[in-house]
């Protein structure tokens, strides 16, 4: 199948999956900037209950998680599968869930939630985002605009954690010589400035795949290639990450 058939066949059998009221096309699909080997990002709106049952008896090749097995938070599970030769994600979105972050964020309130593959957590806000740049191929769903009051709130909030976990690396590994500490601490508040520089912007984030470059926080890696387990070299390595993630966030 070519792609858009393939993207119609596979929509339509998962909006006709009971209970799902909609769903969009996500990742690099839905902003043009796949690969040819890109996957195939879906999600599935449905109201309070979903059975994923349903989608297992679809009979597609991979992995079906149960509702809450990826996280207990906003990202509360899908599925990694294997369909006609292509690599497809399906991800579940509670519509009470997402409509609860869409007037949390409107008030500039959020939390953060651990993830797999994410080196700060997801705000709650991510289910917000997804609605404003996703592709919706089935049913009917918002389109939400950056809330002001969060691009007020989301900065300082992402600043404080990235200030907060460079500080503890300074106290208490630098001094140590604990490379691999280190190194962890400045990648994940790499990664939390990252988001506070988007947030100031009012842009959506929703994953770390190219969090840095959309920031202009690369240049981290030169920083982190310095490291070695001498605590002078390691203290110099966080002094000088402090002040390319201060540059870039305006403090």
């Amino acid at each position: 199948m070519r792609d858009q058939e393939f993207l119609q066949h596979v929509a339509g059998r998962l909006a006709g999956l009971p209970g799902v009221l909609a769903v969009s096309l996500g990742g690099s699909r839905a902003q043009g900037t796949h690969r040819l080997d890109s996957d195939w990002d879906l999600a599935v709106y449905y109201r309070d209950t979903f059975d994923p049952e349903s989608l297992r008896a679809v009979g597609w090749e991979g992995e079906v998680s149960e509702l809450g097995g990826w996280s207990p938070g906003v990202f509360n599970g899908g599925a990694w599968l294997r369909i006609d030769g292509r690599n497809v994600d399906v991800h579940y979105r509670d519509l009470g869930v997402v409509e609860h972050q869409i007037d949390e964020a409107e008030q500039g309130r959020f939390q953060v939630e651990p993830l797999m593959f994410h080196l700060a957590g997801i705000p709650t806000y991510l289910v917000v985002a997804e609605l404003a740049v996703n592709q919706v191929i089935h049913g009917f769903l918002p389109r939400p605009a950056y809330p002001p009051a969060l691009r007020r709130s989301a900065p300082g909030r992402w600043w404080d954690s990235a200030r907060l976990t460079l500080g503890y690396a300074a106290a208490n590994n630098a001094r140590r010589g604990r490379h691999t500490e280190v190194a962890g601490a400045l990648a994940v508040a790499a990664s939390q400035a990252a988001h506070a520089v988007l947030a100031k912007r009012g842009e959506w984030v929703t994953n770390e795949k190219t969090l840095l470059e959309r920031a202009g926080l690369r240049a981290v890696d030169d920083i982190l290639g310095t490291l070695d387990n001498t605590s002078a070299t390691l203290e110099k390595g966080l002094n000088d990450a402090t002040a390319l993630f201060e540059r870039a966030t305006g403090h």
